[in-house]
């Protein structure tokens, strides 16, 4: 993250914004995935699913997307789903509006479709691709979106790939470096993104890491950063997975991020997985990288994160307010 982006996000939280918006785009998905947090029953609260959601398609929901981006006014947006590829029609007209207003856009994918060729040559256009693992058990849990079925769709791209790390992954080893070696030397891999597997409070799955596999993962995780170029992943970030955020109230991701559901309004809480997600177990590449940005110190003293809070605190009374609160007393003897 440039120190550029860090003080645009600033000045968001400052105004009482929150610099990240993720937006659930559609209810539809062609994929049942093993563990997919967004089907679960209490993603959105439990009072009803995102299945079970209205959604938009065709120009009403290209009008309501707008709408919400010009009301919260991101620097970044995520467009997740359901698959957002299910309104590939109506993303082909989103994306330049989108980055037309200065909005750097994501847009995470199982790429079961094609992905537009002319996508490759936008700038701040980022298309993460959902990997399970390797072939064989990817193609299981994802299928129709299996291994020859993503190459396809991805050829001429320059695409991010994401894989999050599972319980069953962790007991093959050398499961990480042979996962890496596949993808990595293609030439439409920009680059490749672990993330852990992060489990809803009471859930028992084989998904679910142990201690000591989080353990090795973070290990193995630092080796292979310096052997695959492609592993997007600085040190500091890989050592977050450590100590993950205690609380939602803890989590820079969570208290700088608002998602908005399928039907443009219902929001989730208390971050992207919606529920009751265990904190204690989170391994959310977004939520360490932010964490990691939280722990530098500026001029080798001020933690980022205290200013964060601060600011958090001073954007929140402008937001209810309309003015600006006098400082916290902790940055008043700040200079």
């Amino acid at each position: 993250m440039k120190k550029s982006d860090v003080l645009k996000a600033w000045g968001r939280i400052l105004q009482g914004r929150k610099p990240s918006l993720s937006i659930e785009i559609t209810r539809e998905c062609p994929l049942r995935c093993p563990g997919c947090y967004a089907y679960g029953d209490e993603h959105l609260g439990g009072g009803t699913t995102l299945r079970g959601l209205s959604d938009y398609r065709g120009q009403a929901l290209i009008d309501g997307v707008i709408d919400v981006v010009d009301r919260h006014k991101p620097l970044h947006l995520s467009i997740v789903g359901g698959d957002p590829l299910v309104r590939y029609r109506e993303l082909e007209t989103l994306v330049p509006q989108l980055l037309a207003r200065g909005v750097h856009v994501q847009i995470v994918t199982s790429a079961f479709r094609a992905i537009p060729a002319d996508w490759a040559r936008l700038p701040h256009l980022t298309i993460a691709v959902s990997i399970d693992g390797l072939r064989e058990e990817h193609d299981v849990r994802r299928a129709p979106a299996t291994y020859d079925r993503i190459l396809k769709n991805i050829a001429g791209q320059s695409v991010t790939i994401h894989c999050t790390v599972t319980g069953q992954m962790m007991k093959r080893p050398g499961y990480l470096r042979d996962f890496l070696a596949f993808w990595t030397p293609r030439p439409e891999i920009r680059k490749v993104w672990f993330s852990l597997f992060t489990p809803q409070v009471g859930d028992d799955l084989p998904e679910i890491l142990t201690p000591a596999e989080r353990a090795e993962a973070i290990s193995q995780m630092m080796a292979l950063r310096r052997e695959f170029s492609k592993l997007d992943m600085a040190e500091s970030l890989i050592r977050q997975f450590a100590t993950p955020p205690r609380s939602p109230e803890e989590c820079v991701f969570a208290k700088t991020t608002e998602v908005v559901s399928a039907d443009l309004t219902t929001p989730v809480t208390p971050c992207q997985f919606g529920g009751t997600p265990d904190c204690s177990s989170c391994g959310c590449i977004a939520s360490m990288g932010l964490a990691a940005v939280a722990d530098h110190k500026l001029g080798g003293v001020l933690p980022v994160g205290a200013l964060l809070k601060a600011s958090v605190w001073a954007g929140g009374w402008r937001s209810e307010l309309g003015a600006a609160p006098p400082p916290p007393p902790k940055l008043k003897v700040l200079h």
